[in-house]
């Protein structure tokens, strides 16, 4: 396990929790859900020994503090915190990135904005449903979603959005457990990744599920992309957007192991994959 170098960078409107480990080339990891930078640390910790790893906790999540807590959520502007720690970091030469869920759509806007400052994105499961076919349905998924956290509380809220995230209609009736199946590191996590829901389903899930990326430039920078999902999720919601770019883009799905999160349950396989992904 490589300690970390503990960092802040300040942003426009929030300061930027980050972590560095390793040497080698920049490869910045961005997080999806409420985990934050200790939700990547089990496969940053691998990866640092061939790369620099920076890892951080994306604004209002975690140590990521916003200058105003009731600040609204833009895709752009998490973007934009990815590109202010490239320039921190790698400054001079393009970088690797990788993005898990609503981090991959952080780094597919990063892709499709700022391609300069990035040599290969490793999109997993981003959900940018607003591409696929149904994209109507998941709009309305996404306003009950909202509605019932309005007037029911989280954990009804956080039911109906896991019901809508599955394959199977009859799925997830209650609130995801999040320690079922996690190696004890990541169950320790539970704790703080349950405080930071309400601001993930009430600032995030609205702002990131209703971006639409711009087709015609990601096929012009096809070449620098590689789309990923898990074995797991076939099928599931967060899978589909992204076999649907593979197949628009022509270029390959990767099969990761584990589900939408298995960077977490299968850390070790997960972390054999993402080398893979940026070596080919």
């Amino acid at each position: 396990m490589t300690a970390p170098t503990i960092g802040s960078l300040r942003v426009d409107g929030a300061t930027l929790h980050h972590e560095v480990r390793g040497q080698g080339p920049l490869l910045l990891l961005i997080p999806g859900g409420t985990g934050g930078a200790a939700s990547l640390s089990g496969i940053a910790d691998d990866l640092a020994a061939e790369y620099t790893v920076a890892t951080y906790d994306p604004r209002g999540i975690s140590r990521s503090t916003l200058d105003d807590p009731d600040a609204e959520q833009h895709v752009a502007e998490h973007a934009d915190d990815a590109l202010r720690l490239l320039d921190l970091l790698s400054p001079g030469e393009p970088a690797r990135v990788f993005g898990a869920s609503s981090g991959a759509i952080a780094a597919l806007h990063l892709l499709i904005t700022r391609p300069d400052r990035l040599e290969r994105v490793v999109a997993h499961e981003p959900p940018v449903v607003e591409v696929l076919p149904d994209a109507a349905e998941h709009r309305a998924l996404v306003a009950r979603v909202e509605e019932t956290f309005r007037t029911q509380g989280l954990m009804p809220a956080m039911a109906v959005f896991a019901a809508g995230l599955s394959k199977d209609e009859d799925a997830h009736t209650s609130a995801p457990q999040s320690e079922v199946g996690l190696p004890p590191q990541a169950a320790a996590r539970a704790e703080p990744t349950l405080a930071g829901l309400p601001y993930f389903i009430g600032r995030i899930v609205p702002a990131f599920m209703s971006y639409a990326p711009d087709l015609h430039r990601l096929e012009t920078l096809s070449d620098r992309l590689v789309l990923a999902g898990g074995q797991e999720s076939i099928g599931e919601l967060p899978y589909r957007p992204a076999a649907f770019l593979a197949e628009r883009l022509g270029t390959e799905l990767l099969c990761f192991p584990g589900g939408h999160t298995g960077l977490t349950t299968h850390p070790t396989e997960f972390t054999e994959a993402l080398r893979k992904a940026f070596r080919a």
